[in-house]
């Protein structure tokens, strides 16, 4: 089954409950990864992704379908980090069963395998890199997403830019990018470790 169809099928027939569901069975795991990269903790990084799991139940209704739910998860699971960081003794979570329930259930599962998306030695290095220059690798190398599906998620939380805006931020994110794989390189010829080939061949 295509999670994007099956969403959009629901989506379309009002199953905001079950679109809800789907979207953190299938892609909470990873969204949690992100955010413990992200974060580099643990706690922390549970905490963005409940309150991105209760983002996304609460924006379902005005979601307008501009991008993929996967990429709409990410986004909020980024924006919810930052205003984490921004004020990390607000808490603004309200419980909410219909989904809260999911996200416990992902976050207790998926938990024991996470660590092992990031090379052990290049994790290392990622550490040593601010937190936007963590959350563009694992997104463009880890997760494959296309350049304008990272733009989307390293937008600032109330930008909704137009495409030929959205052009020139993933032009912008790209030219980053190579800045920060040099950095890797040369982090790690200075640790004795090989190069990073998953870096070399990034879609």
């Amino acid at each position: 089954m295509d999670i994007e169809t099956e969403i959009a099928r629901l989506r379309a027939t009002g199953q905001l409950k079950e679109v809800a569901t789907l979207a953190v069975e299938s892609y909470g795991a990873e969204i949690l990864s992100f955010l413990e990269i992200m974060l580099r903790h643990d706690a922390d990084a549970s905490d963005a992704f409940a309150q991105a799991c209760e983002d996304l139940w609460r924006g379902l209704p005005r979601f307008e379908g501009r991008s993929s739910i996967k990429t709409w998860f990410y986004t909020l699971a980024r924006h919810a980090a930052l205003r984490m960081r921004r004020s990390p003794h607000q808490k603004r979570l309200t419980a909410i069963s219909e989904i809260t329930d999911v996200a416990a259930r992902v976050r207790t599962q998926t938990r024991p395998h996470h660590r092992t998306e990031v090379k052990v030695g290049f994790a290392a290095i990622r550490a040593t890199l601010d937190e936007a220059d963590r959350a563009l690798l694992v997104l463009r190398v880890d997760r494959g997403m296309s350049w304008n599906d990272v733009a989307r998620v390293m937008a600032e939380e109330d930008d909704s830019p137009a495409n030929n805006d959205m052009a020139r931020a993933a032009a912008r994110l790209r030219k980053r990018f190579q800045s920060v794989k040099d950095v890797i390189r040369a982090r790690a010829a200075a640790s004795g470790l090989l190069p990073d080939d998953e870096l070399d061949r990034e879609p």
